[in-house]
Protein backbone atom coordinates (compact mmCIF):
# COMPACT_ATOMS: atom_id res chain seq x y z
CA UNK A 1 0.00 0.00 0.00
CA UNK A 2 2.85 2.18 0.79
CA UNK A 3 4.41 1.72 -2.52
CA UNK A 4 0.97 2.60 -4.44
CA UNK A 5 0.92 5.29 -2.57
CA UNK A 6 4.63 6.66 -3.16
CA UNK A 7 4.60 5.70 -7.14
CA UNK A 8 0.70 7.93 -7.49
CA UNK A 9 2.69 10.13 -5.36
CA UNK A 10 5.69 11.08 -7.20
CA UNK A 11 3.75 10.60 -10.62
CA UNK A 12 1.25 13.16 -9.67
CA UNK A 13 4.46 15.70 -8.64
CA UNK A 14 5.90 14.10 -11.76
CA UNK A 15 2.89 15.42 -14.16
CA UNK A 16 2.61 18.78 -12.18
CA UNK A 17 6.23 19.60 -13.17
CA UNK A 18 5.36 19.17 -16.43
CA UNK A 19 2.94 22.04 -15.93
CA UNK A 20 -0.38 18.80 -16.37
CA UNK A 21 -3.36 19.43 -14.52
CA UNK A 22 -6.23 17.27 -13.90
CA UNK A 23 -8.17 19.65 -15.80
CA UNK A 24 -5.92 18.78 -19.01
CA UNK A 25 -6.64 14.94 -18.44
CA UNK A 26 -10.78 15.51 -18.29
CA UNK A 27 -10.46 17.57 -21.39
CA UNK A 28 -8.92 15.47 -23.71
CA UNK A 29 -12.26 14.22 -24.89
CA UNK A 30 -12.66 17.61 -26.45
CA UNK A 31 -9.23 17.58 -27.61
CA UNK A 32 -9.80 14.58 -29.99
CA UNK A 33 -13.30 15.81 -30.62
CA UNK A 34 -11.71 18.75 -32.12
CA UNK A 35 -8.96 17.06 -33.97
CA UNK A 36 -11.76 14.70 -35.79
CA UNK A 37 -13.43 18.21 -36.92
CA UNK A 38 -10.45 19.61 -38.23
CA UNK A 39 -9.35 16.12 -39.69
CA UNK A 40 -13.00 16.19 -41.66
CA UNK A 41 -13.23 20.07 -42.21
CA UNK A 42 -9.37 21.25 -43.13
CA UNK A 43 -7.92 17.68 -43.76
CA UNK A 44 -5.24 18.03 -41.23
CA UNK A 45 -3.38 15.53 -39.89
CA UNK A 46 -2.58 15.16 -35.80
CA UNK A 47 0.82 16.65 -36.17
CA UNK A 48 -0.53 19.79 -38.32
CA UNK A 49 -3.16 20.30 -35.73
CA UNK A 50 -1.23 20.26 -32.78
CA UNK A 51 1.11 22.83 -34.62
CA UNK A 52 -2.22 24.92 -35.32
CA UNK A 53 -2.92 24.98 -31.62
CA UNK A 54 0.25 24.65 -29.65
CA UNK A 55 3.02 24.79 -31.79
CA UNK A 56 4.19 27.23 -34.61
CA UNK A 57 1.22 27.98 -36.62
CA UNK A 58 -1.00 28.80 -33.61
CA UNK A 59 -0.83 32.82 -33.96
CA UNK A 60 -2.09 32.32 -37.59
CA UNK A 61 -4.75 30.07 -36.80
CA UNK A 62 -6.34 31.86 -34.05
CA UNK A 63 -6.83 35.17 -36.69
CA UNK A 64 -7.71 32.98 -39.12
CA UNK A 65 -10.64 31.18 -37.27
CA UNK A 66 -12.27 33.82 -35.05
CA UNK A 67 -15.84 31.52 -34.33
CA UNK A 68 -13.38 28.54 -33.21
CA UNK A 69 -12.03 31.09 -30.37
CA UNK A 70 -14.51 28.93 -27.37
CA UNK A 71 -13.56 25.57 -29.25
CA UNK A 72 -10.04 26.83 -28.56
CA UNK A 73 -10.28 27.70 -24.95
CA UNK A 74 -11.93 24.61 -24.06
CA UNK A 75 -8.70 22.33 -25.27
CA UNK A 76 -6.45 21.10 -22.88
CA UNK A 77 -3.01 22.36 -22.14
CA UNK A 78 -4.04 25.78 -22.88
CA UNK A 79 -4.38 27.23 -19.35
CA UNK A 80 -1.75 30.53 -18.65
CA UNK A 81 -0.07 30.41 -15.76
CA UNK A 82 0.58 33.15 -13.89
CA UNK A 83 3.34 32.36 -12.03
CA UNK A 84 6.67 33.94 -13.16
CA UNK A 85 9.97 31.90 -12.06
CA UNK A 86 12.94 34.16 -11.67
CA UNK A 87 16.36 32.42 -10.76
CA UNK A 88 19.11 34.91 -9.63
CA UNK A 89 22.47 33.57 -8.46
CA UNK A 90 24.81 36.12 -6.66
CA UNK A 91 27.93 35.07 -6.40
CA UNK A 92 29.59 37.75 -3.33
CA UNK A 93 33.33 37.86 -3.72
CA UNK A 94 33.48 39.78 -0.39
CA UNK A 95 36.37 39.54 1.30
CA UNK A 96 35.61 40.00 5.61
CA UNK A 97 38.19 41.39 7.01
CA UNK A 98 39.11 40.08 10.96
CA UNK A 99 39.26 42.34 13.56
CA UNK A 100 39.92 42.35 17.04
CA UNK A 101 36.78 41.86 19.10
CA UNK A 102 36.55 43.87 22.25
CA UNK A 103 34.94 42.15 25.22
CA UNK A 104 32.96 44.02 28.07
CA UNK A 105 34.20 44.59 31.12
CA UNK A 106 33.85 42.34 33.48
CA UNK A 107 31.31 43.42 36.04
CA UNK A 108 30.59 43.90 39.73
CA UNK A 109 27.58 42.17 41.26
CA UNK A 110 25.37 43.25 44.11
CA UNK A 111 24.50 39.63 45.36
CA UNK A 112 27.18 37.17 46.65
CA UNK A 113 26.66 33.58 47.99
CA UNK A 114 26.69 32.52 51.78
CA UNK A 115 26.99 28.49 52.58
CA UNK A 116 24.02 27.85 55.26
CA UNK A 117 25.24 26.81 58.58
CA UNK A 118 23.25 25.01 61.15
CA UNK A 119 23.98 24.65 64.72
CA UNK A 120 21.86 21.85 64.80
CA UNK A 121 24.24 19.86 61.86
CA UNK A 122 27.13 20.63 64.26
CA UNK A 123 25.68 19.56 67.62
CA UNK A 124 24.57 15.79 65.66
CA UNK A 125 20.64 16.21 66.02
CA UNK A 126 20.33 15.37 62.42
CA UNK A 127 22.45 12.59 61.98
CA UNK A 128 21.20 9.40 60.53
CA UNK A 129 20.65 6.83 63.05
CA UNK A 130 22.69 4.57 64.30
CA UNK A 131 22.39 0.25 64.15
CA UNK A 132 21.31 -0.47 68.20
Amino acid sequence: MNRLFSILLSSVILLQSFGLHIDDLVQIDEFIEHAQFHSEQYGDNVFVFISKHYGELKAAHDEEHQEEREEHEQLPFQHNSQTLTITDFTFNNTVLAMETMLFPAPRTFNFYYKAPSSSLHTDGILQPPRKA
